[in-house]
């Protein structure tokens, strides 16, 4: 990977291989990524406003320093990840997870902030991306500071543990959480109470901190291996859901029959590259509904 700073103060990334912002904000990992107009992606990371767009050889990265993209962004979009070394440990396994990552191509895992993706996958259970987004938008325009202004509109970060504390049972439910506002209160004040440090569950194995995850109200299996995915840096998770399921019974049938679980299956299968399988299985799945 090589970048340096233009004339017009944006950050040029180039020789990052195959990167696809679409394949990247669009895959079900984060839900505070909009398409533009313009079709370049407006995003709110760590308190600041970032504008990407993408050529054949480039990325480019607007309101950002140099400093702030060296220190947090580098890792947050995985940059020093060879992402065409994983593909060429799994794309051979079978027709379907070759299809995939082709289908998939330039798709990138992003270390996302882990309070913000605990309570953003709460908020996810049995419910749809755009509400999804529509209601983690609404949290952090009521909770959260204000950033900035950008191109006409206002831009907010998503609460710390504090600051959402302050929300009570009603005022959680009139921004349409249903069910899930008490798992959201709940959450924060155990976070608070507790002094649990989200970032340091990166330095448990997966087993354990699954099992620390689990003990919020409202995360299952699914949710925990989702926030471990996409914040914690634990690749061998593999989360389930309608989709992954759909490609399970499409797919892999016979090969899980052989297993106690499918998560047995998709973990002995992937090994220690199975979420970012998942990525691509899930996103092919769900753009070509399997199954649907």
């Amino acid at each position: 990977m090589r970048y340096f700073l233009d004339n017009r103060k944006r950050i040029i990334i180039t020789d990052i291989g195959k990167v696809n912002l679409g394949h990247i904000f669009e895959n079900g990992q984060c839900f505070r990524w909009n398409k533009a107009e313009t079709g370049n992606y407006i995003g709110v990371v760590n308190e600041k406003v970032l504008e990407l767009s993408e050529t054949e050889n480039e990325i480019i990265i607007e309101n950002i320093s140099m400093n702030d993209f060296e220190k947090y962004f580098i890792e947050y979009f995985d940059f020093n990840t060879d992402y065409s070394a994983i593909i060429k440990s799994i794309e051979n396994l079978d027709e379907y997870i070759n299809e995939a990552t082709q289908f998939g191509y330039g798709l990138r895992m992003l270390n996302q902030e882990p309070f913000e993706t605990l309570i953003s996958f709460i908020i996810s259970a049995n419910n749809n991306i755009p509400r999804i987004k529509n209601t983690i938008e609404k949290i952090s325009i009521q909770y959260g500071k204000f950033i900035m202004d950008y191109k006409g509109k206002s831009y907010y970060g998503f609460p710390t543990p504090y600051e959402l504390s302050k929300a009570s049972l009603e005022e959680l439910r009139e921004l349409g959480l249903g069910y899930r506002d008490r798992y959201l209160i709940d959450t924060t004040k155990k976070v608070i109470e507790e002094g649990i440090d989200l970032q340091e569950f990166k330095k448990m194995s997966t087993k354990e901190a699954k099992r620390k995850l689990i003990e919020f109200k409202g995360v299952g299996n699914k949710v925990s291996e989702c926030v471990l995915l996409f914040s914690l840096e634990k690749y061998d998770v593999f989360p389930i859901d309608t989709w992954v399921k759909k490609i399970l019974e499409y797919f892999y049938k016979n090969e899980v029959e052989k297993y106690d679980s499918p998560e047995t299956f998709l973990k002995n299968y992937f090994e220690l590259n199975a979420g970012y399988a998942q990525q691509y299985l899930f996103y092919y799945a769900r753009e070509n509904k399997i199954g649907g």
